[in-house]
């Protein structure tokens, strides 16, 4: 693995981080966990996976949305095609779909019409899929992409009722613009090593101020193997924790049902970190229980 490896760097940073214990007082944890204006029942949701038809075996999409379903927690659907986004939401899941950068900017706006029909309860928007490995407009699919400016942010934001959530955010001046532009969240995510000696998502959450942290929902993608994971992300402020490359294992070894196993662990993972700390729910959790070796 190389030094530049941005999923080793991260992993690396999530291990560094410590838990102090704090038993006295305690209770047993309530994992809700609001979403614009639902309760999810816990903060635990799944990543925008995609392709998993061409990566993994025909029908593991459709697994991939039922295990969503089973477990009870949000599907984040990445790059599809309309009858796929229809095949998914039938499976029950709450979703948020986020599109691509697409360079036909009206296929951004196709797609954020489809979510609003499905009944989705966000459409978000991949910023970081604008450039390919050398630096040139990216092409997904053989679909060119082209980066977003501000202004075109704010107008996709006022083009649908549904929040809109900006993935990709890794940098101060990217979230102040997700923030003029009106963005409702955004997801704190190098995305699976796309630039080297990328910024843990977790150390760019440590790094904002408590102002920044409230000024707007943020989720997390990156590395989170389990309920510890996702622990130390909440409690430095993610408001929901994605996960990705655990699900496509869990999939592929028991379909949906192993993806609901999955997470019903890690979410007893997550009840005992919270247990262990005094944290009854997610408003007590903070970073006070944490500590930095590096």
């Amino acid at each position: 693995m190389e030094a530049s490896d941005s999923n080793r760097i991260t992993r690396d940073y999530l291990d560094s981080i410590l838990i102090e214990t704090r038993y006295l007082d305690s209770d047993a944890p309530d994992l809700s966990c609001p979403f614009f204006g639902h309760v999810l029942p816990s903060p635990l949701m799944t990543a925008a996976l995609s392709h998993l038809d061409h990566f993994m075996y025909p029908g593991a999409m459709r697994h991939y949305a039922q295990g969503a379903a089973k477990a009870g927690v949000l599907l984040w659907l990445g790059m599809t095609t309309d009858d796929e986004a229809s095949m998914c939401a039938d499976q029950g899941a709450p979703m948020v779909e986020i599109i691509k950068p697409y360079l036909d900017r009206d296929q951004i706006l196709h797609r954020m019409q489809l979510a609003e029909r499905l009944g989705f309860w966000a459409v978000g928007i991949d910023i970081d899929h604008s450039f390919d490995s050398a630096g040139r407009f990216d092409t997904v699919n053989g679909i060119p992409m082209k980066p977003l400016t501000q202004e075109e942010l704010k107008a996709f934001c006022a083009a649908t009722r549904l929040p809109l959530i900006v993935k990709g955010v890794l940098s101060r001046t990217d979230l102040q613009k997700c923030l003029q532009a009106g963005a409702a969240g955004a997801v704190i995510s190098h995305h699976n090593n796309r630039i080297g000696y990328a910024l843990p998502p977790l150390k760019f959450l440590h790094e904002l101020d408590a102002d920044e942290k409230n000024a707007l929902p943020l989720f997390v993608d990156g590395c989170i193997s389990g309920g510890a994971d996702a622990f130390k992300a909440l409690a430095l402020g993610a408001g929901g924790v994605c996960v990705g490359r655990p699900l496509m294992t869990a999939i592929r070894q028991n379909g949906a049902d192993g993806m609901a196993d999955w997470f019903h662990q890690a979410n007893d993972e997550l009840r005992k970190y919270m247990a262990f700390t005094g944290c009854r729910d997610l408003r007590h959790l903070d970073a006070s229980v944490l500590h930095f070796t590096r």
